[in-house]
């Protein structure tokens, strides 16, 4: 595998990206190469990459993210690495059943024999913040589409005050409730906080192909990303992205309902609009309860902002903020609300973002499908009562580990006999093993 990922398919048969490459640059997509600070250094002409005068480019493009443009183009809805070349060893793995060729080694068992092929599995990955009736059709669909196939939900980690109140072990909690046909399904995992997750995970189970299940105005953004990375990070013989159908923002049912439906509701204290977006099999008590639940995370007492919290109903709000700088600025980490992925912006568009992750990877994201992010700081062995904190990198999860390890001694902090007491230092020695230099 390359070190470095091309994100211009026609820049594989040029000498552009292997200049830039050199020079330590991304590209985005439309023939332009940002440095590591974001400015952008050089352009592709004639397939031969041109280096620009970074001062007056800088400035022109900090005047063209500030402004409304029609001229500048609209973003694809991911950028990612492109499919192996024709002929690039296709087959040097053997092939699928159906004759297609392998280009990642078969899944393994810890003793080396292969995996057995679990067949399709069908995913869903959303934010369900908070679940709603109009997530049952997604759901049916998904079940639809699984057949007699695997089905796993996967609802995402992220979390906040504003978009994403329900922490996680909420929102499953609540999905089984109100989706009790799907509760099987229903995946807690903290270890698929990305739709890459979710993917290299089903590959190493054993499955041989997957089917993604979103919404209708989702599906390109899932098949570009899922399909780009199949023989990258993961290998089915097929990977297909099914739409659950469209939804009608303007219709009263269940076909217009939505998580900014009923963010907006709790906020405003409107508990005739929330019970609609809860099905008939939650009564009104657990409804209201639910509606509480939401109002207090969001701090609404302290004062709310319906563009942080269901910035659909107010795009002109969140643009204001975006344009004039208040949110989303160069070099700040962000996470894409519908994928998990987090990265670093590297460019401001109008009314999108281009970021790379850590993996080098490039994605583009509206401005209203992503959030600021931060690292969570955890201190306890448990995230809530009984449920272990399993966040690497924090203290809590050294204290959690250390209690797991045999041999450590009774230091005052429930461990394991025999071993070393959690101190400080050793958890600053812990954490900084996984911080990035």
């Amino acid at each position: 595998m390359k070190s470095f990922f091309n994100f211009l398919k026609e820049a594989r048969t040029s000498n552009a990206s292997d200049q830039a490459e050199r020079r330590g640059l991304t590209g985005d997509g439309h023939g332009n190469w940002y440095d590591k600070n974001g400015r952008l250094a050089a352009k592709t002409k004639g397939g031969r990459l041109e280096l620009v005068n970074q001062k007056q480019d800088s400035a022109k493009e900090n005047e063209s993210s500030t402004t409304t443009s029609k001229s500048e183009p609209e973003p694809t809805q991911q950028q990612s690495i492109a499919p192996p070349e024709d002929g690039e060893q296709a087959s040097e793995f053997g092939s699928f059943e159906d004759g297609s060729p392998r280009r990642m080694p078969v899944p393994t068992r810890t003793d080396g024999s292969p995996k057995e092929d679990l067949g399709p599995l069908t995913v869903v990955f959303g934010r369900f913040n908070p679940p709603t009736v109009g997530h049952k059709k997604l759901l049916d669909a998904a079940k639809k589409a699984a057949g007699k196939g695997n089905l796993k939900i996967y609802p995402s980690r992220s979390q906040d005050n504003k978009k994403n109140p329900y922490d996680p072990d909420e929102k499953v909690d609540i999905m089984k409730q109100m989706f009790p046909d799907h509760s099987e399904s229903i995946v807690n995992d903290p270890n698929s906080r990305t739709i890459f997750d979710v993917l290299k995970q089903g590959y190493s189970d054993g499955h041989s192909s997957v089917k993604i299940v979103v919404g209708g105005d989702r599906v390109k953004e899932f098949e570009k990303l899922s399909g780009d990375y199949n023989g990258k990070l993961y290998d089915f013989s097929s990977v297909e992205t099914v739409s659950a159908g469209e939804r009608d923002p303007d219709s009263e049912g269940v076909e217009g309902m939505s998580a900014s439906k009923m963010r907006k509701a709790a906020a405003s204290d409107d508990f005739d609009s929330f019970r609609k977006g809860v099905p008939d099999s939650i009564d009104d008590k657990t409804a209201k309860k639910m509606m509480m639940t939401l109002r207090k995370k969001m701090q609404v007492k302290e004062g709310w902002s319906l563009w942080e919290i269901a910035p659909k109903f107010d795009w002109r709000n969140l643009r204001e903020n975006y344009v004039t700088g208040k949110i989303f600025n160069i070099n700040q980490l962000v996470e894409n609300l519908n994928t998990g992925l987090v990265g670093k912006i590297v460019r401001r568009g109008t009314n999108y973002l281009i970021c790379v992750t850590e993996d080098n990877i490039m994605f583009k994201s509206w401005i209203r499908d992503i959030k600021e992010y931060s690292e969570v700081k955890m201190d306890k062995k448990e995230r809530l009562p009984g449920k272990a904190n399993t966040l690497i990198g924090t203290k809590g999860y050294f204290k959690y580990a250390a209690d797991m390890t045999p041999g450590h001694e009774d230091g005052g902090q429930n461990l394991q006999p025999g071993g070393k007491a959690y101190d400080g230092k050793s958890a600053r020695s812990f954490i900084n093993k996984y911080k990035k230099k």
